[in-house]
C-alpha cells in the first residue's frame, strides 16, 4: 500500500465520528465514510502529496452530506420503524450512559446540520476557523456566525433539558 493510501486509512476514525456526529445513526454514517472513501480513493491525484489528507477528506464528507440532505429535501425523509428490544440488534454506545452526555448528543442533533457542522469541525475536531470554513465552503464570517448561534441554541436546549430534569425530580 502506497503512503497516500495508508494516510487516507489513517483518517477514518476522525471520519467515523464527524459522519456519527452529523448523521446519529451508525449505519448511515458507515455508508457516508464509505461513499467518501470511495470518492476520495476514486480522486486520489486531486490531493496534494506531503500535506495531511485530513482536510481533504472532510471538505468531500461535508459535501456527500449536504447532497445527502438535499436529497432528502427533494424525496421526503424515510420512516424508521423502531425495534422492539429483543429485536434490536446492537447495545447502546457506553460512552454514552450518562444523562449528560445523552443530553447534549441529543442537544446537538436537534439543531441545523449547517450550525452542527460548523460546532462539530471546530469544537470537535479541532480545525480552525479558516479551515473549517474553507471546507465547508462559506467566508469566515458566515462560520462564526454558525458557530455562535449554534452555541446559544445548544445552550438553551441544555439549559431545557436541566430544568425538565430537576421538574422530574421534584415532582417524583
Amino acid at each position: 500500500m502506497d503512503g497516500k493510501k495508508a494516510a487516507i486509512l489513517g483518517e477514518i476514525p476522525r471520519l467515523r465520528r464527524y459522519a456519527l456526529a452529523l448523521l446519529r445513526d451508525r449505519d448511515a454514517a458507515d455508508d457516508l465514510v464509505q461513499d467518501c472513501l470511495e470518492r476520495a480513493l476514486s480522486r486520489l491525484d486531486n490531493w496534494q502529496t506531503g500535506e495531511s489528507p485530513r482536510r481533504w477528506l472532510f471538505t468531500i464528507m461535508h459535501h456527500l452530506f449536504i447532497d445527502q440532505i438535499r436529497k432528502v429535501d427533494r424525496r421526503g425523509e424515510a420512516a424508521m420503524l423502531s425495534l422492539d428490544t429483543d429485536e434490536a440488534l446492537a447495545a447502546p454506545a457506553e460512552q454514552l450512559d450518562t444523562i449528560a452526555s445523552r443530553e447534549i448528543v441529543n442537544a446537538l442533533h436537534a439543531i441545523s446540520p449547517e450550525r452542527r457542522a460548523a460546532l462539530v469541525m471546530v469544537a470537535i475536531e479541532g480545525f480552525s476557523y479558516a479551515e473549517a470554513a474553507n471546507m465547508l465552503g462559506v467566508p469566515a464570517g458566515t462560520l462564526m456566525s454558525r458557530i455562535s448561534r449554534g452555541r446559544e441554541e445548544l445552550r438553551g436546549l441544555l439549559e431545557d433539558s436541566a430544568r425538565r430534569r430537576t421538574l422530574r425530580v421534584v415532582e417524583k
